[in-house]
């Protein structure tokens, strides 16, 4: 079970890359606006991790998901810095920080969250609101949890902590599926250094289509191919983490969970469980989108956050 676990973890933090077509939201990652000259860099927990820095007021931190980087937030930048001070930076591991693959790193949230927390320290703008998607979602939640005095609001979009619903039958339906359908062919591809197969394979095996890699605008395909490196170190080292629900719980900091109307069923349960452990919480279903959610439907997404900011 605890492998199944894992494995679903992992399922749910690749969900929010997966668009296969390029539309003008998405074509916005790839504007001068976000390009690598307006790069900053500070050295937190030994590496460098590097952001980009926009507008005035109110800090807002954006947290991309697996398989992204800074550049994951680009229908948002422009609309939030017009009256916040919109950081959005690179995870570990993520383009263009230090990419090394190493058998005994920590490819959990557990690192990413002390990142982020550094990351606000050291640019001495806490309390923030924080914004994540997936698995950046699951790294604002922790962050949070371990930091309460460093945020003044969360936005969560679908974070994959299955913990908060794990040893459930609906659970173990889906994980046994996956398990040997999916994620067993593409920890085997990555075994045997096949990165390329590997996405391929697993984004294939999610989607249930084999041919979403190839359908994907070229610029996506590129960023998967680079940022690889944590679905690498996810799926062979086998890293995850437990949230009891009593940490979530403790949580009294005002918190947006979002959800898509399209999502799969898993994501929607998991972020119905996280409100219902919040004591101080908002649940949104964002119309006309999967688990893309902020590139999905940036302009309700946008509105949304942005109403649940200024109201925190």
């Amino acid at each position: 079970m605890k492998n199944k676990s894992f494995f679903l973890s992992i399922i749910l933090v690749l969900f929010c890359l997966i668009a296969c077509k390029q539309n003008k939201s998405e074509s916005v990652l790839e504007t001068d606006k976000n390009n690598s000259k307006e790069l900053q860099s500070v050295f937190i927990n030994g590496d460098s991790i590097h952001y980009t820095d926009f507008g005035k007021g109110e800090p807002v931190v954006f947290v991309h998901g697996s398989l992204g980087d800074y550049r994951s937030w680009g229908a948002q930048v422009d609309t939030f810095s017009m009256h916040h001070r919109v950081i959005a930076y690179s995870r570990r591991y993520a383009q263009p920080n230090k990419q090394i693959f190493n058998d005994s790193a920590d490819y959990s949230v557990l690192p990413h969250a002390k990142d982020l927390a550094a990351l606000i320290k050291s640019l001495n703008i806490g309390p923030v609101h924080l914004v994540g998607h997936s698995w950046g979602a699951f790294t604002a939640l922790k962050a949070t949890i371990d930091h309460p005095e460093l945020v003044k609001s969360l936005v969560v979009g679908e974070p994959p902590v299955h913990s908060l619903i794990s040893n459930t039958r609906v659970g173990d339906s889906l994980l046994n599926d996956l398990e040997e359908h999916t994620f067993k062919p593409s920890a085997n591809a990555f075994k045997k250094n096949d990165n390329l197969g590997g996405i391929r394979l697993f984004i294939g095996g999610v989607m249930g289509d084999s041919l979403i890699y190839s359908k994907a605008p070229e610029f996506v395909q590129k960023r998967w191919n680079k940022n690889v490196l944590e679905l690498r170190g996810l799926v062979v080292n086998r890293s995850f983490i437990t949230i009891p629900p009593e940490d979530v719980q403790n949580i009294t900091t005002p918190v947006l969970v979002i959800k898509g109307e399209l999502s799969p069923a898993f994501l929607k349960v998991i972020a119905d469980k996280l409100d219902s452990l919040l004591p101080n919480s908002e649940l949104f279903t964002l119309p006309d989108s999967s688990h893309g959610l902020q590139s999905s439907n940036p302009e309700v997404f946008n509105k949304t956050v942005l109403d649940f900011i200024e109201s925190n």
